[in-house]
């Protein structure tokens, strides 16, 4: 049932911007982001236009700084590969540039340890089988996370 009511407020394009700074003051944000979030609030496209280059200028929005904090955070927090975050930084129109800058945040070291521990972790899931089919399900796995197949096999070689 539509509720005339419960139509959106337009935002004025002052209101917007102060708005939009302290959404991007509170987490980091990508251009994309914001600009989906400013025709949200029903502005024109002159005024997103305008908004976001205010919010560039000021330096509230900043693309390798959203790069580096989204891979930093998805690779800690929620263990994805660079695969998958390369493909989720695209999807956010951020700039091949950015995403190379934003993979330097990932330590090999801490990339190799990651798998392994994914490894170690699947490992205790799956139970009995053939070992190439268990490792061919821990692989699976493993690369549905984002990560590299290569590096997987090495990893997997390694433990034999």
């Amino acid at each position: 049932m539509y509720d005339e009511t419960k139509q959106k407020k337009k935002l004025t394009p002052n209101q917007a911007l102060l708005k939009a700074e302290s959404t991007c003051a509170y987490q980091e944000r990508c251009q994309q982001e914001m600009r989906d979030k400013l025709y949200e609030w029903g502005l024109y496209s002159a005024d997103v236009e305008n908004i976001i280059a205010k919010l560039i200028t000021d330096n509230f929005l900043n693309e390798e700084r959203f790069a580096k904090a989204y891979a930093g955070g998805k690779f800690r927090i929620k263990k994805w590969g660079r695969v998958k975050i390369k493909i989720e930084l695209k999807k956010r129109k951020i700039s091949d540039y950015c995403i190379k800058k934003a993979m330097q945040e990932i330590d090999d070291n801490d990339y190799r340890k990651t798998i392994k521990e994914l490894i170690a972790k699947k490992s205790k899931e799956i139970k009995g089988g053939k070992d190439y089919v268990r490792k061919y399900k821990i692989a699976k796995y493993i690369t549905s996370r984002g990560f590299e197949q290569d590096i997987i096999w090495d990893i997997l070689k390694l433990e034999e």
